[in-house]
């Protein structure tokens, strides 16, 4: 099965990557059971953050996706390529798919509308604020806004 999606996501130009796997987990990785119920057209990614700022970002977060916990990491479904232009800052996971590093994820958060994905902009914005992160787009921080202000 591994095989198969890393080959899907080759041909795609992509490769799987996780932005660092933690040692706790060594070669441990867990497929996030997707409800069946919730539509995943746009295919789906996973970002992680340490646990302990779970219960904080999910209370920040106007709309939140499917979110899947174990006693280390929480992880949030986001559309596939929600990396592109964006540098997730650490301690923040960023994985391609949804095999993540972690042991015997469940899902903890349902989402209210009838899709699985947390927006990934503003999850974004949080996790930058959490950590203490400039946002860098692309490969610099954000520019300036062109024409400045009018008198």
């Amino acid at each position: 099965m591994l095989r198969s999606a890393r080959a899907a996501l080759t041909r795609l130009g992509r490769s799987p990557r996780s932005g660092g796997r933690g040692s706790a987990y060594g070669d441990c990785t867990a497929r996030l059971p997707l409800p069946e119920t919730l539509p995943a057209s746009l295919g789906c990614d996973a970002v992680g953050v340490p646990a302990r700022h779970g219960f904080r970002l999910m209370a920040r977060m106007p709309r939140t996706g499917c979110v899947f916990a174990d006693t280390d990491w929480w992880w949030w479904i986001v559309p596939a390529g929600s990396d592109l232009e964006l540098s997730w800052p650490a301690p923040a996971r960023y994985v391609a798919g949804i095999s993540v590093p972690a042991v015997r994820p469940r899902l903890i958060h349902w989402p209210d509308d009838r899709t699985p994905y947390t927006p990934p902009i503003p999850f974004y914005l949080m996790v930058c604020q959490l950590t203490g992160a400039a946002p860098a787009w692309a490969d610099g921080p954000m520019p300036a806004p062109r024409g400045g202000a009018r008198a």
